[in-house]
């Protein structure tokens, strides 16, 4: 059964100023490959893998070593995979999209974004992963009323992938950060992807609902873009995320 979306007339907390230091970090392209037509050639900030907030490639421990071993449970079948089998490791670009929880309704307003920004991503070579907290069965909830689809759909029940990512969660960050007023200039968009949204997505344990998410791009086993939500609907932009697939620098 839908439930209405209802949000308050005014944000909470005032919206904060530029944080462009804060989303992007890019890793050095290799040799003369192309995709998209262009060639491989990103911008590296010195400060931007800090201001990211996941160390692993800054730090020296590659993101990808971090994943080995970490699974996620497909939300057609609900058995387990590897996070990093479902790409490519020499060559395959992948946008790994974790979303908040599959009752959040900010999370349907992104996987909206993401559906429809698929025949993109395929035309950029990248594949589409998007996760989120609970179990298969509250995932085929956002997959048939989204609708979205089930085959780039993943749940996470115990926050593995978040965790090992580094993401934030904490009531704070979920509730009071002044970075979820950005959903106030998206209210159109969240009333559209929400018509059939459900609170039966959320999960059953409720420290799920505390967890933010965030986007990171894969280029075979390098990060090459990484986005951590500082606060609820505080998502990446769609366009930087692209510009990441295709090895275009990202301001």
């Amino acid at each position: 059964m839908a439930t209405a979306v209802s949000l308050p007339r005014a944000p909470l907390v005032a919206p904060r100023g530029s944080r462009n230091s804060r989303h992007v970090w890019a890793a050095p392209a290799r040799g003369g490959r192309r995709l998209c037509g262009r060639s491989l050639t990103l911008t590296v900030s010195a400060t931007a893998g800090a201001a990211s907030g996941l160390a692993p490639d800054a730090a020296g421990a590659p993101a990808w070593d971090t994943l080995g071993g970490v699974s996620v449970l497909a939300a057609g079948s609900g058995d387990a995979v590897a996070l990093t089998d479902l790409w490519d490791p020499t060559e395959g670009v992948a946008v790994v999209a974790l979303l908040r929880h599959f009752g959040c309704f900010c999370c349907w307003e992104l996987a909206s974004v993401l559906k429809d920004s698929m025949p993109r991503f395929d035309s950029a070579g990248a594949k589409l992963i998007a996760i989120g907290v609970g179990t298969p069965d509250k995932a085929r909830i956002l997959a048939d009323g989204l609708p979205f689809p089930v085959d780039s759909l993943y749940a996470d029940p115990e926050r593995k992938v978040y965790n090992v990512l580094g993401l934030y969660h904490g009531l704070g960050r979920t509730l009071f950060s002044p970075a979820s007023a950005k959903i106030y200039s998206r209210l159109d968009s969240i009333k559209k992807a929400t018509k059939n949204y459900t609170l039966e997505g959320t999960p059953a344990d409720l420290t799920g609902v505390l967890q933010q998410g965030g986007m990171f791009v894969f280029r075979g086993k390098e990060l090459v873009y990484s986005w951590r939500d500082e606060g609820t609907g505080d998502h990446a932009p769609m366009d930087d995320v692209l510009r990441a697939c295709c090895n275009i620098p990202v301001a």
